[in-house]
């Protein structure tokens, strides 16, 4: 077997003919400078820095940051039941495997219907995104971004908080509706 690597280098060497080092190493790609820190969503300091996320359009929410939100009108009490997950879901949209575009359209549909019924409470499930880009990665998740802003434009949402862990966690909101 010795011989046969012998061969094939000899070989080798015969096919490619004679060779000429390179008269100067090559330079060293430029170094580029490390990025600075992900800036993170700011807390208002009227919840104790608990909770209630500033609307800051220049910073996305990441994997496991919370997502919250809360109109002034909103008792103190029922911003309390709503972040720790004391209200009951009557209603559920699961927005996994739907893009961008047709996640507002589910939304906005859901949304409506929601409220013609007169629902209090309803549960979005966006995700915690990464699942396309390698998964459990640090990239900005698209839908949980697009869902926060979304609802935090409606005037019909009261307020919003990122899920207990055991109803979805930092993966599905809870969402508080105003009646008719």
């Amino acid at each position: 077997m010795h011989d046969d690597e012998d061969d094939d280098a000899r070989l080798f060497r015969a096919a490619i003919g004679k060779v000429a080092p390179l008269r100067a190493p090559a330079a060293a790609p430029p170094v580029r400078p490390k990025p600075g820190p992900v800036p993170r969503r700011p807390v208002d300091a009227d919840e104790g820095g608990r909770g209630r996320i500033a609307n800051d359009p220049e910073s996305a929410l990441l994997r496991g940051d919370a997502s919250a939100f809360r109109r002034e009108r909103v008792p103190a009490r029922a911003w309390q039941r709503l972040r720790r997950g004391e209200y009951s879901a009557q209603d559920e949209l699961d927005l996994h495997g739907a893009n961008a575009l047709q996640a507002e359209t589910l939304l906005a549909r859901f949304l409506a219907e929601a409220i013609d019924a007169g629902l209090g409470c309803v549960r979005i499930i966006h995700g915690k995104g990464g699942g396309k880009d390698g998964g459990g990665g640090e990239g900005v998740p698209v839908l949980k971004n697009l869902v926060d802003r979304l609802l935090r434009q409606r005037g019909d949402v009261l307020a919003f908080h990122s899920a207990p862990p055991a109803q979805g966690g930092t993966g599905a909101l809870l969402v508080l509706l105003a009646r008719r």
